[in-house]
């Protein structure tokens, strides 16, 4: 009788928290507080903006709490870029990236702009398929590698550890310059 009282008991327990579990994640109350940081920018490509002329002048990392930093920095008003996972291609060549990139996944940067200046001459120091930082010690961010510049658009392969969280902001500044920055978050 004891042994039919206690799995009896045991049943409505588990019963309890069977249903309990079930109610919160059906009605999907998922606590925001949940999300890593705060972070909800999922993995989806993200585009904007137009063509511009103003040319690209350098390009720059950050590593911060919940995320890491890839900033291009233009002479000029800049507002467009594509920037998704995937293979990117060197501009003018075709050629891949991905065997050449450090990193568990692949961000294809499309800025739309030069990285040249009205006489075709190169405003920034790299070659196609050169390494543009350093990202030693960073928590995702694993490399980043100059694809060219094409017929108005630069490209760029980011490497990070895994198809995490990214978003992609256009900042005016400092002076008559603006910046498109890469975030890449640390997790899910």
């Amino acid at each position: 009788m004891r042994i039919r009282s206690a799995l009896t008991a045991l049943a409505v327990v588990l019963a309890g928290l069977v249903a309990g579990v079930g109610s919160s994640s059906a009605a999907g109350t998922r606590s925001s507080a949940a999300a890593y940081c705060g972070i909800t920018w999922g993995s989806a490509e993200k585009s904007a903006g137009t063509l511009s002329d103003a040319p690209l002048t350098e390009v720059r990392t950050g590593r911060h709490d919940c995320y890491d930093r890839v900033v291009f920095e233009f002479a000029g008003s800049v507002d467009g870029y594509a920037v998704g996972y995937g293979e990117t291609w060197t501009e003018g060549e075709g050629l891949a990236l991905s065997p050449y990139t450090a990193g568990g996944a692949l961000l294809r940067v499309s800025l739309r702009a030069p990285a040249y200046d009205d006489a075709h001459q190169g405003t920034v120091p790299y070659a196609v398929g050169e390494h543009v930082a350093n990202p030693l010690r960073y928590s995702t961010l694993r490399d980043v590698v100059f694809g060219g510049s094409f017929e108005g658009y630069s490209t760029f392969a980011v490497g990070v550890r895994a198809r995490l969280p990214f978003r992609v902001l256009v900042l005016t500044g400092p002076g008559a310059h603006s910046r498109v920055v890469l975030d890449v978050a640390h997790q899910w």
